[in-house]
């Protein structure tokens, strides 16, 4: 793995049930690892004691959460938000350049890909590689932060629209990879990667799901501990809830469509991510019958109509 690159497994009491660490080294990954534990956690010592010192990093939980717009007057801190924003510090602090942020308890990095009209997937064994690769279109690009995709992106199957097009989606969710010269503040104590993606994306920041490599995790409310605690006390209204009030020109609360219908958030994309033409695609009066441009303009419209 390259040398300015490092995983921070960010987690809250659970130092005996770490399931990432073991889906990482099984699926091939190779380098550096870092444990982001708050001061709260009463269990840091056991994740000292298990991982070493110098490999744990502990941050003031308190001082990150009075820093930003938590969307609730619960004075409640069993969240993940304050860790993701404090990556930026602990990267910049050990002097990597690059690093991404997983949870505590993932089960499976696969591949999905299409094979006689089916979408099937495969497990990752090559895990290094793949992060490399990620890891350079970072560096390309102009995107504060780009993610692994999720179950949820594929359903459908080979008709998704993600699985026919391969078009990358204008969220990031669970997994980031970021940078300290790349700095962006994680908002809202519930739901902060949605909170995020919305209020930062409305706002010209890029942030990207690429397909088709996704993550598979324990699900969400059945783990113990954790973000899980903080679900099961407040509900998911009051989660979904919270984006709405973070950004309420494209957010609302819908139900989600499952086996198991639940409260979910439901974002209007046209009213989130900005469609900016670039100023090449101006017809002005010294170009007034410039057929090309209109043309490419056509095009440019083709492929929004696709990524939405």
């Amino acid at each position: 793995m390259n040398k300015n690159f490092v995983v921070f497994i960010l987690t809250h009491g659970r130092p005996d049930n770490v399931k990432t660490l073991k889906t990482l080294r099984r699926c091939g990954y190779t380098g550096e690892i870092y444990y982001v534990v708050d001061n709260e956690d009463k269990k840091v010592q056991r994740y000292i004691q298990k991982f070493g010192k110098d490999r744990v990093r502990i941050f003031d939980k308190k001082a990150y959460a009075d820093s930003i717009d938590e969307g609730n007057n619960f004075d409640e801190r069993r969240t993940i938000t304050h860790a993701r924003n404090a990556c930026f510090d602990i990267a910049e602090d050990l002097g990597y350049k690059y690093f991404i942020e997983l949870d505590d308890d993932y089960t499976a990095f696969e591949w999905r890909y299409e094979e006689g009209g089916k979408l099937k997937v495969l497990g990752i064994s090559n895990l290094d590689k793949i992060l490399s690769l990620y890891l350079d279109f970072y560096k390309k690009t102009p995107f504060s932060s780009i993610a692994f995709a999720q179950g949820g992106d594929f359903i459908g199957g080979v008709g998704n629209t993600t699985v026919r097009t391969r078009a990358m989606k204008r969220k990031a969710m669970n997994s980031f990879i970021c940078s300290p010269k790349r700095r962006f503040q994680f908002v809202g104590a519930m739901n902060e990667d949605v909170n995020t993606y919305t209020t930062l994306g409305s706002r010209g920041v890029l942030f990207g799901t690429v397909p088709m490599i996704s993550l598979t995790q324990t699900a969400t409310q059945s783990g113990e501990s954790g973000i899980t605690d903080m679900y099961l006390r407040y509900g998911t209204y009051a989660k979904s809830f919270t984006t709405v009030m973070m950004h309420p020109s494209s957010v609302k609360v819908s139900m989600m469509k499952s086996r198991q219908m639940r409260i979910h958030h439901a974002i209007k994309w046209i009213n989130t991510a900005p469609m900016i033409l670039s100023d090449k695609y101006r017809i002005s009066k010294e170009r007034p019958t410039d057929l090309f441009a209109q043309k490419e303009i056509q095009n440019f419209n083709l492929v929004l109509i696709l990524e939405l």
